[in-house]
């Protein structure tokens, strides 16, 4: 049995993306949508992980939009739990970007993702079992 903070260190969650054509607005720029998207994906991966029970994401707080996330970057998603409640957990989430043919990384989004663990009836659960 691990304890919490074990836990939360083995379900950091980190997925690496490129930055397309397709995923891009008229400024050549990441979608603030699109990068929602990711960040409640990895966020999702990152609770299940913790709890390993079904979860649901229940609110988002506070997006940063720090950079711009130009076309033809790599992006970090990084997914670490920040808070643990009795039926809930907030996953921070943070993009980091990369340029492809430099070693230059910085953190461009900034996020917060609550979820819930439920049963088969869509009824709260303990998040971990204790």
């Amino acid at each position: 049995m691990y304890s919490i903070e074990e836990l939360i260190d083995i379900s950091e969650t980190r997925i690496f993306k490129a930055v397309f054509p397709n995923t891009t607005n008229h400024y050549d720029t990441l979608f603030g949508g699109t990068a929602l998207q990711m960040m409640d994906e990895v966020s999702f991966i990152c609770a299940t992980r913790f709890s390993r029970k079904k979860v649901v994401t229940i609110s988002t707080d506070k997006i940063d939009f720090k950079k711009p996330i130009p076309q033809g970057t790599i992006i970090e998603l990084v997914a670490r739990i920040s808070e643990v409640g009795k039926t809930s957990c907030t996953v921070k989430v943070d993009i980091y970007k990369e340029d492809m043919y430099q070693d230059v990384r910085e953190r461009a989004v900034t996020g917060f993702f609550k979820f819930v663990a439920v049963n088969d009836q869509k009824q709260p659960i303990p998040i971990i079992d204790k």
